[in-house]
């Protein structure tokens, strides 16, 4: 291994946010926005004399989960009791999974296919637990350092989570990022988590330079911060190897608003957990007809969907890889596709503009789909089609619509639409070949240069110039000039 090989391995903990009841009492699993505290009842409180009930349908999840990454089910299933302290667990210890002492969780092994910079790439699956999710604790000024205190809420305690831990295969920051969004595609897809929900989906990281000691980086809430943070700790950790220092085998805390990793305490060992099996949850039998009930219910998966699209519509393998990271996004494009026709330009507007708006506002994706409803999408391909807005034009239709919920008939009806008719076009032309002199003679002699020319009727309109029409009526005048 080089100096500055970096080596990196996820553990994913993924909220079954579909269940309608917590893992192992029937407290509601619609914990968001709740008073604190309130979501809660004696068995997820820990309190004496009480048994945990499994759900069920938690355990249908994992199996489907392990049947999309390829996964060798576990013919029992085995909960055992991890200790350490948990301030946000009441009972002080959380119920899960372990994968040694003849213990062992829902699945094993498995894998996920990623496409990095058009190179495939296999990720190994290590294990899939299924356990409870911890409580949250809140701190008053937002973030761990400056907050002089905190609470606890323990309404999320008890949710069903599952628990996907990778081999350390990855070798970038971009390839942790890309791998974590596939996940939660095929997570959405299975309808196991809604992803977008805030703390639905959090990644461990652990990362190392150079063979060095491992470092891991706790509760991590998106794949862009994911590629931050590991981006930053491994910066942090080659200065210290330049520098002559010696890394720490430690956990640190990744601090989204100031973009850096600190310390958070030492790494624990495995053996400081203290895990056995729970003696109030018998094994639970994996039966060959429960794999097989829930495999013949498997979804259309990823992969698979962006196949199909991609030859029923016609948009191309990279705008249907696209539309499939997010399951929602790709509904909305079939649901708009069959109602508009025109199934290029609706990917065109959902994937290059409509995303770009999401992104660069932090607009969640459920609000811009109703903000760019299917109805308003067929308008705006029906303008376009009829000449009414130019591509350009269109943009800015997306870009109203998204940020200023703005309906394209209404910005039509204000008279916001291209400008066509050949006599205003051939004023304006004349008008900026008499500014530009020099630009009408770089014109004659490069044909590259009409763009400049173009650029600025465009300018004059506001970009509401029909760019086909300008271009046309521009050669049309520098042949006059040159006759």
């Amino acid at each position: 291994m080089s100096n500055n090989e970096v080596v990196i391995g996820l553990e994913v903990h993924v909220q079954v946010t579909s269940l309608r009841t917590k893992l192992f009492c029937g407290c509601s699993s619609d914990y968001r926005d709740k008073p604190p505290n309130t979501n809660v009842c004696p068995v997820c409180l820990g309190l004496p004399g009480v048994l945990p009930v499994l759900n069920k349908k938690a355990i249908e999840k994992a199996i489907a989960v392990a049947l999309a990454l390829n996964s060798k089910i576990s013919e029992e299933i085995v909960f055992v009791r991890k200790h350490y302290f948990y301030p946000d667990l009441p009972k002080n210890y959380q119920i899960s999974q372990y994968d040694r002492y003849g213990l062992v969780p829902v699945a094993v092994g498995g894998s996920v296919t990623i496409d990095v910079g058009g190179l495939s790439k296999t990720v190994r699956i290590r294990r899939i637990n299924i356990e409870e999710d911890t409580g949250r604790i809140v701190y008053p000024e937002k973030t761990v350092l400056g907050s002089k205190y905190a609470l606890v809420d323990y309404n999320r305690a008890g949710i069903a989570l599952l628990e996907i831990v990778t081999e350390p295969d990855f070798r970038s920051p971009r390839e942790a990022r890309i791998f974590l969004e596939k996940l939660a595609s095929i997570l959405e897809h299975l309808d196991v988590a809604d992803t977008s929900l805030e703390g639905a989906m959090r990644a461990d990281a652990n990362v190392s330079v150079g063979g060095k000691a491992r470092v891991e980086i706790k509760n991590i809430g998106s794949p862009r911060d994911l590629e931050k943070a590991l981006s930053y700790e491994i910066t942090r950790q080659l200065n210290i190897v330049k520098s002559g220092g010696v890394i720490e085998r430690e956990t640190r805390h990744w601090i989204k608003e100031r973009g850096i990793t600190v310390p958070s305490r030492a790494k624990e060992l495995e053996g400081e957990y203290r895990y056995f099996p729970d003696p109030d949850l018998p094994p639970v039998p994996v039966t060959a007809e429960l794999i097989e009930k829930v495999a013949s219910s498997l979804p259309e998966l990823p992969d698979s969907r962006a196949k199909r699209i991609s030859r029923e519509y016609g948009v191309g393998d990279y705008m249907a890889s696209v539309l499939v990271l997010h399951k929602r996004l790709c509904d909305h494009f079939e649901h708009a596709a069959r109602a508009c026709g025109n199934p290029k330009l609706v990917s065109s507007i959902l994937i290059n503009e409509f995303l770009r708006w999401l992104d660069e506002a932090d607009i969640p994706l459920s609000v811009g789909i109703l903000r760019l409803s299917t109805d308003r999408i067929c308008k705006l391909v029906q303008y376009f089609e009829k000449g009414v807005v130019s591509i350009k034009l269109l943009k800015e239709y997306v870009r109203l619509a998204v940020l200023e919920d703005r309906d394209p008939e209404d910005l039509v009806k204000q008279g916001i639409t291209t400008i066509g008719e050949e006599e205003e076009l051939e004023r304006l032309v004349d008008e900026v070949f008499k500014e530009n002199p020099k630009a009408v003679s770089d014109a004659l002699r490069d044909p590259k240069a009409i763009n400049f020319l173009v650029g600025q009727v465009m300018k004059k309109t506001k970009g509401r110039a029909d760019p086909k029409i300008v271009n046309e009526i521009i050669k049309r005048r520098l042949a006059e000039y040159g006759s």
